[in-house]
């Protein structure tokens, strides 16, 4: 069995953020179509009565892949949007975030919901529906036994990333800020989905993950006692962090779906979807398009 599906297996149904367990079949309060919002979509999807979001594996809690199907609060989300727009909104999976934006781009997806991070390089390419703040830290074992806290206490460690992601950059730099420093080599490890990095680091094949912060609570949350978060509450590498949905740039779709989720956060659906999974303190007052910052260089 691969590591990717031993990691999978591990979802549970029920889970655990903050110390208080949800279920994820929770039922939500049915929307009616607006009417307004359904003729903006291209004709193309109002045609097809649907629409395809891609996205990369699991990114518990916002998307939990399990076989075909995804739940958490992403899948939440687009069914409240879909209901909104009054199409179908299907879910596909592919190999990492480069797989994800080559997808979007092709046209062989209408967007990716994500969410994802949002940052000026990527708004070449591709536009961005901002729905979520989120925050970048360490997820290490019990105890932090190498005193990972920050991106200086990094060097020396072997430190797993999402291959693609924001996150890998900035740790590349700080690799090369320890070599020019004299300090230990960073070795970077970069793994196409989240669950593969986390387990990473519960089998001690590295010694910290650095991510989201939302997934990473999730995954603690499901460790069993083995992991912990570190970091918290420093920049780590990044400014406002923005995160949200990806169109093709451009595309008449990204002012729909921000319309659309006005839509959710007017009437209540948003704020009772991202506390149904634990992500209160991500949430944001209105979603916004290309609202990201740089990285560093």
């Amino acid at each position: 069995m691969s590591i990717r599906k031993i990691a999978y297996l591990a979802l549970a149904s029920v889970v655990m953020i903050s110390g208080t367990a949800f279920a994820e079949d929770a039922a939500l309060p049915k929307l009616s179509v607006n009417d307004a919002l359904h003729a903006q979509l291209p004709e193309a999807i109002r045609t097809s009565g649907k629409m395809i979001s891609v996205n990369n594996g699991s990114f518990p809690p916002y998307e939990i892949v399990t076989g075909t199907e995804m739940t958490g609060a992403s899948a939440d989300l687009t069914d409240a949007l879909g209901q909104v727009l009054g199409v179908k909104i299907e879910h596909e999976t592919v190999g990492g975030l480069p797989a994800l934006l080559a997808g979007v781009n092709s046209g062989r997806y209408q967007f990716a919901f994500g969410p994802v991070g949002d940052f000026k390089s990527r708004e070449e390419s591709n536009d961005f529906v901002d729905w979520v703040q989120e925050f970048v830290v360490f997820s290490v074992q019990k105890g932090n036994p190498k005193g990972i806290s920050s991106l200086d206490t990094a060097c020396g460690n072997r430190i797993a990333v999402m291959a693609g992601g924001s996150a890998e950059k900035v740790i590349q730099v700080q690799a090369e800020k320890c070599k020019t420093e004299g300090k230990g080599a960073i070795e970077v490890q970069s793994f196409t989905d989240q669950p593969s990095s986390i387990l990473a680091v519960r089998s001690k094949r590295s010694d910290a993950f650095f991510s989201s912060q939302a997934p990473l609570t999730y995954f603690v949350s499901q460790a069993n006692g083995q992991l912990e978060l570190t970091g918290v509450g420093q920049k780590n590498g990044f400014e406002n962090l923005y995160q949200g949905a990806v169109v093709a740039k451009g595309s008449p779709l990204g002012p729909v779906l921000r319309d659309a989720i006005k839509v959710l956060m007017d009437n209540g659906t948003y704020a009772a979807i991202m506390k149904k999974w634990g992500l209160e303190n991500n949430m944001i007052k209105e979603p916004g398009i290309n609202l990201g910052g740089t990285l560093p260089k």
